[in-house]
């Protein structure tokens, strides 16, 4: 077949591309060649549109060991462990079959670690999607849900913590972003780089279908009414081959015989071959026809574009193939020698003995296409005025429970009852606090992690709303006695060809290094998804940030519940009373206009210190950062999870009630302290310069706030952890 304009407008390239490729090969590509271009020239792989300002984000520390670059980024945890760890969307595929989405997403995740040599030891994961009342939003949530839960059940790797958010910008795009830490001895770390001419290319896993063909190119595309075709473009995982994939690759690795090691991920053996020929400066041959296939008659464009689940690209030493082939011929998995390195820096495919294409290396990595999108930039809102009147119609215990109900706040449970938290018996602490906490099997050493994000604020103000959703996460990890490490981010943006989206992407990415610089928290490893948009309808900007932090002993890690009857309550960090851009003007007072809470870098950074300084001193009881619905949120979260009251009274501030209560302002934590400690507590905020407010005192299952009417605990739990199951079982 002939390839013209049309056929590369198909296949997602513009005509300047299409013209760039035939101007490169000094010929028109065939389709195969064509397809290898469409695959490896697309956003999704190529990071064409990101790339320039992804380079400008902080990647470097003293614990990096791997940042951006490779399949996952990978910290060292202190003695002779390392943690491989990185988070990736599956979001498309998600939202045209949500089970085989979500659960292939995770699939592929946990692939990019254990390539590395690592084995997984926590799920977490970050799911967005539309408003409750879109007839979809059930439906895709369950689906999301098993998707999830089925594939990391199945493969014995607990799911420790996540987050679900509601907004109708999600009603034609949900966000599903699937992250996994892994252990290593950082003595026996793996690489994709390719190294030697004349080595021999194993293929191992599971055979080759024409599922997911085109997936990465779909990735990068917009949807619209013909979306239902592209159900075919979806993967469709086997957790159970996996898990014998793991373990096969687990035990090759253990021996002296593997060159580098790529996961077959998005593009197939498309991008994973080409990878390892590129970092490794060299070329690569391959014969498609040994290429073990479980459809006939496919066709070398087919197999090098399949996105089939459950396949490594491996590189060997000469003389190695037998005893690797016998490993993986125990774990009843196929293998296959389907070519060899090269020094022609090309990647050359035969089927049936013709040269079906031939192209150089670096035309398809290094020369893919860098736009310098033009952007828009966001201004700052202005501030909102409150009219006092309208606040005193409300009474604050009634808001409380009405917040504490919303989708956005209520519990999760019904979500993470689905999934295994506990396999592996390493579990610390389980989804539903700030962090989850898995131990480092053998030691007394642990890692907490968290993901967070914040599209509100992202969109009314980008910049604003990238520092804060690093600072959230760094908070998060703080609040349970651990050191932030570094952190591993998710880009989810709208169509980048338009400049306001552009332009809250690059805003987005400012923030994201202001606070991972100040805080010393770089950024090891990540993933950009655009075009999530439909119909001309994008997404609000959600940024997810993934962090992992050390517990040097994680018997002396802090929880957020409540624990003792009398003990005070503090906040910790000054309360300004924002409440623009809050659940309390959203959901309460219906407005959504104005800036986002103000980040102080300072603020944040010292505060979290100096909360940590109160854990290492054992002050603490419990802790709990402040976040959505603010201080009373918070402390309710925490009553609720130790089953214990509270009494609060606001203290002699400018601000209402109301502000204080309910109002976002940053870096804050609630912390609960035994009373004979107060001076101790006082002494250490003292010598930092660190705010604090004494705000009230734990009790057996009152909750008492200022003048209000009395509630029970039962009242908040009640509120809390039923409009989920409830909204589930209609």
């Amino acid at each position: 077949m002939e390839v013209n304009l049309q056929n590369a407008v198909d296949h997602g390239l513009n005509k300047d591309e299409f013209n760039k490729i035939c101007d490169l090969l000094k010929r028109t590509p065939n389709l195969t060649e064509l397809g290898i271009f469409s695959a490896m020239w697309n956003e999704h792989c190529s990071y064409k549109s990101s790339k320039i300002h992804l380079k400008k984000l902080n990647t470097k520390g003293k614990k990096v060991i791997q940042g951006p670059g490779e399949n996952a980024g990978i910290i060292d945890i202190e003695d002779d462990d390392a943690i491989v760890f990185k988070i990736e969307s599956h979001n498309h595929p998600s939202f045209i079959e949500p089970y085989q989405g979500a659960a292939t997403g995770v699939g592929g995740i946990m692939r990019d670690v254990f390539t590395m040599g690592a084995r997984p030891i926590a799920n977490l994961n970050s799911i967005h999607f539309g408003s409750t009342q879109n007839p979809k939003t059930k439906n895709l949530l369950r689906g999301v849900v098993k998707g999830i839960g089925g594939y990391g059940n199945c493969m014995g790797i607990p799911t420790i913590a996540g987050q679900t958010n509601f907004d109708e910008s999600y009603n034609g795009n949900i966000l599903v972003n699937a992250m996994t830490l892994g252990l290593v001895n950082k003595n026996k770390i793996f690489y994709s780089k390719a190294v030697g001419v004349n080595k021999p290319v194993i293929y191992v896993g599971s055979k080759t279908g024409r599922d997911g063909i085109h997936g990465a190119s779909m990735a990068s595309a917009i949807f619209d009414d013909k979306i239902e075709e592209k159900k075919p473009t979806v993967q469709v995982g086997d957790p159970f081959t996996e898990k014998l994939l793991l373990e096969a690759c687990l035990e090759l690795m253990a021996g002296k015989s593997i060159i580098s090691i790529q996961d077959m991920g998005a593009a197939g053996l498309t991008s994973s071959s080409i990878e390892m020929a590129s970092k490794g400066n060299l070329g690569i041959e391959l014969n498609l026809n040994k290429v073990p296939c479980r459809e006939e008659k496919m066709t070398p464009y087919e197999i090098m574009l399949s996105e089939s689940q459950e396949r490594m690209l491996i590189i060997l030493e000469n003389g190695k193939e037998e005893e690797a082939k016998k490993i993986f011929d125990k774990w009843n998995l196929d293998f296959a020698v389907i070519g060899k390195t090269t020094d022609t820096k090309k990647i050359e495919l035969f089927f049936d003995e013709i040269r079906v294409a031939q192209i150089p290396i670096n035309i398809l990595a290094e020369n893919a296409p860098i736009y310098d999108r033009k952007f828009k930039k966001t201004k700052l809102p202005q501030k909102i005025k409150f009219n006092k009147d309208d606040l005193k119609k409300f009474k604050l215990t009634d808001v409380l429970k009405k917040i504490l109900s919303s989708p956005n706040i209520s519990s999760k449970e019904w979500i993470w009852e689905q999934y295994d938290q506990t396999v592996m018996g390493d579990t610390v602490e389980k989804p539903g606090s700030d962090s989850g906490i898995v131990r480092i099997h053998g030691s007394t050493k642990a890692v907490a992690t968290s993901v967070d994000s914040s599209a509100i604020y992202c969109y009314a103000h980008p910049l604003t709303g990238g520092k804060q959703v690093v600072c959230e996460n760094w908070r998060n990890l703080i609040s349970c006695g651990s050191k932030p490490i570094a952190i591993t981010n998710c880009l989810n943006f709208g169509n980048p060809e338009k400049e306001e989206n552009m332009g809250e992407f690059v805003e987005c990415v400012e923030g994201i290094n202001e606070a991972s610089k100040f805080l010393d928290y770089p950024v090891v490893s990540g993933n950009v998804s655009f075009y999530n948009e439909t119909k001309d309808k994008g997404i609000k900007p959600t940024p997810t940030i993934g962090g992992v932090g050390l517990v040097t002993d994680y018997k002396k890690i802090i929880t957020m519940d409540l624990k003792n009857i009398n003990n005070l309550i503090l906040v910790v960090g000054k309360t300004e009373g924002h409440i623009e851009q809050s659940i309390f003007a959203r959901n309460i007072l219906n407005e959504k206009k104005g800036p986002p809470p103000e980040i102080n870098l300072f603020n944040e950074k010292n505060n979290g210190e100096t909360i940590l300084k109160l854990i290492n001193e054992k002050l603490i009881k419990s802790t709990h950062d402040v976040s959505l619905g603010g201080i009373i949120t918070a402390v309710s979260k925490m009553a609720i999870k130790g089953k214990k009251g509270f009494k609060l009274i606001k203290p002699k501030v400018l601000t209402s009630k109301f502000h204080y209560y309910f109002g976002e302002d940053q870096g804050r934590y609630i912390i609960e302290i035994e009373p004979n400690n107060l001076p101790k507590v006082q002494k250490i905020l003292k010598e930092n310069s660190v705010h604090y407010d004494e705000i009230g005192i734990v009790t057996k299952n009152e909750v008492i706030v200022d003048k209000e009417p009395i509630l029970h605990i039962d009242d908040l739990t009640k509120s809390n952890k039923t409009w989920l199951i409830d909204y589930m079982s209609k």
